[in-house]
């Protein structure tokens, strides 16, 4: 059972729902628009505001409902770390497109809300302040990565879920150092 939820994981976080909807009711391949990603953020710029919102609750669901079953079939919380993490790979290194993918901005958040829901809500407004103050989308998405795990210790969340939270920040920071290279060249596009 166990293997089959961290596989299910992977698989759901794969699917590409960018590329899917983006090519079924827009008839546009996101990764020849924009920043070319398959993500919430270039489905809006792309496709419009309609779009973006569906892309990121799709995208937000895979990593909700992986941790989610893996809480309801499994019940250990390294489990749920497992699958969470999994459905974020499978988003950023999808198995149907030869390992790429997205940033894992909009599944991580949804891994974060079944297991840490408070925190969930305040980086989620630590998101939208940053993103009003400044109008880029990957300065909020950096900056609510890096206050997850700290809210997270705040919180008094478990251990593991902390670490989680710490290791989800890196990778998401790790996944913006071409945004980050632009900002600091004066080139990152505003929202």
């Amino acid at each position: 059972m166990t293997a089959g939820i961290l596989i299910f994981s992977y698989l759901l976080g794969s699917i590409p729902n960018g590329l899917i909807f983006g090519k079924l009711i827009w008839h546009k391949d996101l990764r020849q628009f924009g920043s070319k990603n398959i993500g919430a953020t270039n489905a809006w710029r792309v496709l419009g505001r309609k779009a973006g919102i569906l892309i990121f609750l799709l995208d937000f669901l895979k990593g909700a409902l992986s941790v989610k079953l893996a809480e309801i079939f499994i019940g250990d919380a390294w489990a749920m770390i497992c699958a969470g993490i999994l459905a974020i790979l499978g988003h950023t290194f999808s198995i149907f497109l030869k390992l790429r993918g997205g940033k894992g901005v909009a599944t991580g958040l949804g891994v974060i809300a079944m297991m840490m829901p408070k925190v969930t809500a305040i980086v989620f407004l630590i998101w939208l302040a940053i993103f009003i103050a400044t109008r880029y989308v990957s300065v909020s998405s950096i900056i609510a990565a890096a206050a997850t795990p700290i809210l997270a210790f705040i919180f008094d969340e478990p251990t593991e879920f902390v670490l989680f939270g710490l290791a989800a920040a890196l990778f998401i920071i790790f996944r913006h150092r071409e945004n980050i290279l632009r900002l600091r060249a004066g080139k990152e596009n505003r929202f």
